[in-house]
């Protein structure tokens, strides 16, 4: 009676035993994401606010400054996260899933953003040198840094209502936040989607462009001052295309088959693969500070 009890259960709900890795490995991990990224970006934003004052920041500098924020707070989630893993109670689950998962990517997301104009500001200052693009303004960063939290806060704010109405009980294993299913969920993937691809493509797109930039000038000549800076700025860029690919592809790569071949077949496939992936987002707190050193000469 036991056995066919725990099967029905597994039918409806898709229930596995959950391993080592979820109880001791992931948690473990993110611990050490913590312990490591806290002070950094603790450290970067002091550095940012406490001393970048005795110069006027640039764009860049602005961006830099915003994604260390949102990268701090990525870390303050992890905790939480942490707790849901170890402790197993209901009550931390619904925090989990009611506020802790919606704070964590609404972070996760405005790194890409954030990264997105990073990029941009740098393909700006190869094609346009002299810094006369709108964009290249400090008054425009401050502006679309500003209008981008606010619509990812509106996002947020709006998924996490929408989550609370739905009174979902919690999951039989305490892990997974169940009743992902309304239609504001449906936008907000999709939204999320078209945001990352567009990010990528875009990164990709300097990355080409600047490429073949170091190619023209190097072509038949020898080595001057000119090339020699294409040639940083590609290698500049060649970072930060490696950092958000190694900490964001793999993650949205499993989002299509997860959203579309879900079963409870694959349930386990994909909740160790999502999981694993989502450790190496997170580890995109860590990679930052590399970024802020390369990229910024006044954080050298």
């Amino acid at each position: 009676n036991d056995e066919a009890k725990t099967s029905d259960a597994t039918e409806q709900t898709c229930v596995w035993a959950t391993r080592a890795i979820t109880y001791r490995l992931i948690p473990a991990v993110h611990g050490l994401v913590f312990l490591v990224g806290l002070p950094l970006n603790g450290f970067i934003l002091a550095f940012f606010f406490c001393r970048g004052h005795r110069r006027a920041p640039g764009s860049l500098a602005v961006y830099l400054k915003n994604l260390a924020v949102a990268d701090f707070w990525l870390c303050l989630c992890l905790p939480l996260r942490m707790a849901n893993y170890n402790r197993r109670y209901a009550t931390i689950h619904l925090l989990n899933c009611n506020l802790g998962a919606s704070v964590l990517f609404l972070n996760v997301y405005a790194s890409i953003v954030f990264t997105g104009y990073i990029a941009i500001i740098r393909y700006l200052k190869v094609v346009q040198p002299l810094g006369t693009h709108i964009l290249q303004r400090v008054m425009a960063s401050h502006l679309v840094s500003t209008v981008t939290w606010g619509f990812l806060l509106g996002v947020t704010s709006a998924f996490t209502s929408s989550f609370l109405k739905q009174k979902s009980s919690p999951s039989s294993n305490l892990v997974e936040c169940q009743g992902l299913s309304s239609v504001l969920y449906e936008i907000v993937y999709a939204c999320s989607t078209i945001l990352f691809l567009t990010v990528l493509v875009f990164l990709l797109f300097c990355y080409y462009n600047i490429s073949r930039r170091v190619s023209l000038a190097q072509r038949g000549q020898p080595p001057s001052s000119c090339s020699t800076k294409l040639a940083k700025s590609r290698r500049k860029m060649l970072a930060l295309v490696s950092v958000f690919c190694f900490c964001f592809v793999p993650y949205h790569l499993l989002l299509l088959p997860k959203h579309y071949l879900w079963s409870c077949s694959w349930g386990k496939f994909f909740y160790y693969a999502t999981e694993i992936s989502i450790m190496m987002s997170v580890l995109n707190v860590c990679l930052d500070p590399l970024i802020y050193f390369y990229l910024c000469k006044r954080f050298r």
